[in-house]
């Protein structure tokens, strides 16, 4: 072999049989790699016993100078954990269900050539991406990544109670089933808590989150500040009182996030309005603990139960390669290229 022949680049493709059209996405890719003048692509399934990290780990093995991933958002936080610290860049061609991270991106949901095609060009940005420690009740632990958010508590429940036919049917939608079968079930719960190396907190609550970004399906900004590329994670605490509490819930996440804070009128009102049933932190660490147990969730999917969660963000951590000149959501520039 040549020095020339070895010296050509070459992608892996990692997805979800289950989420893609494996036939499109593979003809698409192997199109764009040699459009660029890339070796043709490597390509792995993702199974049960192999949600993307295996894949990632024989990909790196074989040489991949780039990785795609194609799948729901479990697959994609199980390959950008496994991608994490390696600076290979990442490229998220939207699919499955909710595509928060590419939605987060704020990626082109509809033109996944065009995401694609991003893989062999130099726009690349680094992106934080979360770390949570999992104490489970019988003394055991487990360590995961999160590229969205971490939740324990009815969230957690809610994403648990969540049918996978309906899911599968009608996507993100099938969400509002699972709340209304966990809502007259759920009970406050006491929650104490800790942010950076500040002073411990006692409260009770109904769930509590750490967010690497803020954005959920159908424009809702749970985080309407968060972002992606600052090196903090945002901490949210849902401790409403009583139903009135749970309207008040509703009203802060998607009427004055997602609707008062885009006018001036909007935000002058917000600034005057006093509301603890949602409240929000921030730090680079922060560490919850519940009694009893809670269910807890990673970008979407159940992770068991929990009795104490720590989370952390790594600044940077994961490098996503973007269309040219793609500007990132709540960062001050466009992404630089890269050699």
């Amino acid at each position: 072999m040549t020095a020339d022949a070895t010296s050509v680049r070459r992608a892996a493709l990692v997805y979800n049989p289950v989420k893609v059209d494996a036939d499109r996405l593979h003809e698409q890719v192997v199109h764009l790699s040699r459009r660029a003048g890339w070796a043709d692509p490597l390509f792995f399934e993702t199974a049960i016993d192999d949600l993307g990290q295996g894949c990632v780990a024989r990909a790196l093995a074989a040489g991949a100078d780039a990785v795609l991933v194609a799948g729901g958002d479990g697959t994609v936080r199980a390959v950008s954990e496994a991608l994490t610290g390696t600076g290979v860049p990442l490229t998220i061609v939207p699919s499955g269900t909710g595509n928060l991270l590419a939605r987060n991106l704020a990626l082109p949901l509809d033109d996944p050539e065009r995401v694609i095609a991003a893989t062999f060009g130099t726009h690349h940005r680094g992106i934080d991406i979360g770390i949570a420690r999992i104490a489970r009740p019988d003394g055991g632990s487990e360590e995961a990544a999160f590229v969205v958010m971490a939740g324990m508590g009815l969230d957690a429940a809610m994403i648990a109670n969540t049918r996978p036919t309906l899911k599968k049917a009608v996507g993100w939608v099938a969400y509002v089933d699972g709340a209304a079968r966990s809502l007259p079930k759920a009970k406050p719960f006491r929650l104490v808590y800790q942010v950076e190396h500040g002073r411990m907190h006692t409260t009770k609550g109904y769930s509590i989150l750490f967010a690497n970004c803020g954005t959920l399906p159908a424009g809702i900004a749970l985080i309407p500040d968060a972002s992606i590329a600052d090196g903090t994670m945002d901490v949210v605490l849902i401790q409403p009182r009583g139903w009135w509490g749970w309207l008040a819930v509703w009203r802060k996440v998607w009427w004055d996030n997602s609707v008062l804070r885009r006018f001036r009128a909007g935000r002058l009102v917000l600034e005057r309005r006093r509301d603890q049933s949602v409240r929000y932190l921030q730090g680079e660490m922060a560490e919850a603990g519940a009694a009893p147990a809670q269910a807890v969730q990673l970008d979407g999917d159940e992770f068991g139960e929990a009795v104490r969660m720590r989370c952390h963000v790594v600044p940077g951590g994961l490098l996503v390669a973007l269309p040219p000149g793609h500007a990132v959501p709540g960062t001050t520039s466009t992404p630089l290229p890269v050699s």
